[in-house]
């Protein structure tokens, strides 16, 4: 069999590891199957990511730079804020929609990072790159059409993430297409209303 550069194999195990992880779990995604997965020896995947959790640190990396991928492409450069909020908001559904194993393989990955210390720190960037990115998606939307923002954007930004991270959950374990429409409607108006300062914020006690 021919040599293959680990620059070059590198990314063939990480496609593979996501494909099989969002097949069978996680918890399936042990080095030797990712190796089956495609064709090559366990020695393989150990030398490219040093052990299981350099994998999964460099899918959720992959997952990560795919999703920020997906909301910067849906971002529009001459729509409205409200419009603008819409189309990524819906955008992002779309994939939701159209991906559900995807989707479900990151949340599961984010819940078996949060036990595993070697992987708290990729939990943590993969939330703070999109944080950072649709933050900054608010901001240029806000400069462009000349809305100020009552909120400061990082929060408008966590506060879409959130939500969305909510219906998505839901997508997942309970489908209602119907009541998801509507649900991202009242959704989408809330983040918008928190952005012009009409989302009245209620305190909430520090202890």
């Amino acid at each position: 069999m021919a040599h293959v550069p680990a620059a070059e194999r590198r990314p063939q195990l990480i496609k593979a590891a996501i494909a099989f992880m969002a097949r069978e779990g996680v918890t399936a995604g042990s080095t030797r199957a990712i190796a089956a997965e495609l064709g090559v020896a366990q020695a393989t995947v150990h030398y490219i990511f040093g052990t299981k959790e350099g994998l999964y640190r460099a899918v959720m990396e992959q997952l990560t730079q795919d999703l920020i991928a997906q909301v910067e492409r849906a971002a529009p450069t001459d729509a409205g804020f409200e419009q603008t909020v819409g189309a990524l908001a819906a955008a992002l559904w779309h994939t939701v929609r159209e991906q559900p194993a995807s989707h479900q393989l990151l949340t599961e990955l984010s819940h078996f990072a949060l036990r595993t210390p070697a992987l708290n720190e990729a939990l943590e960037s993969h939330y703070r790159r999109v944080t950072e990115v649709t933050a900054r998606l608010v901001s240029e939307a806000a400069e462009r059409t000349g809305q100020p923002l009552a909120q400061p954007a990082e929060t408008i930004a966590r506060f879409f993430l959130a939500g969305f991270d909510g219906l998505t959950m839901q997508h997942l374990a309970l489908p209602d297409e119907e009541a998801e429409h509507t649900c991202l409607q009242a959704f989408v108006s809330a983040v918008v209303a928190m952005a012009g300062g009409r989302l009245e914020l209620v305190s909430v006690p520090a202890n």
